[in-house]
């Protein structure tokens, strides 16, 4: 599998990974600048040129996909008999720096209703390198020309068509952080429902007024999920100081919310990853 392929893989299978290129080449090297490779925390995919310079590449790769750095690195190596190495001798003679990427998995984020706020709310996701999932029971509103808006974007788009939404919860990648905003408030109380019976989502976010929330903790209750369940539901969501209630203003805030909480989500995930290499 050549390199593009593996990112594409990567990303599909959500793992982390780093994409290692040689950057630079003085004198001699098995491989002429470029060239390029992926490495995961169990495999690796290409080559830039074997021997210890891709042997030193794929350790230090996998150094920083424990430490789960973020940052990119660059790497000076000697490729001659008289350099230290941990994984033989290479005597081309030249040498090259290295550029090591890192791959994160990229956040995945599903919109339950694309009405006015969930269409406006998937235009402003739609700008960000994201798994984006968009769900709605009702054909119409997942007609291409509905979602022509969104042709551009950065986000890879999952369209579902689901007469029952709950199902899609089951199918929606591990991590998924879920946006209930239906055009049903019955349809709301059953994804709530499902949504705290799954154990693989994200964070779980309700639109609506606090009369809603309080009525929806009653009936979620009364379905059998304890108090500290229902509290991993966030409702209302957005953020509390923009009252504006048009869709673009209430999009906005539920953007900005969830970006803060993905931006967290990414610093816990690094100090987790420091405190695992440990």
């Amino acid at each position: 599998m050549n390199w593009i392929r593996a990112v594409e893989r990567l990303r599909t299978d959500r793992r982390p990974g780093v994409l290692v290129t040689l950057a630079s080449v003085r004198g001699h090297a098995p491989r002429e600048a470029g060239a390029k490779m992926v490495v995961a925390e169990n495999g690796a995919w290409d080559t830039i040129g074997g021997g210890n310079l891709e042997a030193t590449a794929v350790a230090r790769a996998r150094e920083l996909i424990a430490d789960g750095r973020r940052a990119p690195v660059t790497l000076t190596l000697t490729l001659s008999d008289k350099a230290p190495s941990e994984h033989g001798q290479q005597c081309c003679g030249g040498e090259v720096s290295l550029l090591l990427e890192p791959l994160l998995i990229v956040p995945s984020v599903a919109i339950f209703g694309l009405g006015h706020v969930g269409m406006e709310l998937a235009r402003i996701l739609a700008r960000r390198d994201l798994e984006l999932h968009l769900v709605d029971s009702r054909a119409d509103l997942l007609e291409p020309e509905r979602l022509r808006p969104l042709d551009d974007a950065l986000a890879r788009i999952h369209v579902h068509h689901a007469p029952v939404p709950e199902l899609v919860l089951g199918q929606i990648p591990t991590g998924t952080h879920v946006l209930v905003m239906t055009h049903d408030h019955g349809e709301d109380a059953a994804l709530c429902d499902v949504a705290l019976r799954c154990g693989h989502l994200g964070s779980i976010g309700l639109i609506g007024s606090a009369s809603k929330w309080r009525r929806f903790q009653t009936i979620l209750a009364r379905e059998g999920h304890a108090p500290e369940a229902i509290a991993r539901i966030a409702s209302p969501i957005g953020l509390p100081h923009l009252r504006g209630k048009d869709p673009s203003t209430v999009a906005i805030g539920v953007a900005a919310a969830l970006l803060q909480s993905l931006e967290i989500e990414a610093v816990g995930s690094r100090s987790a990853a420091r405190e695992g290499g440990r």
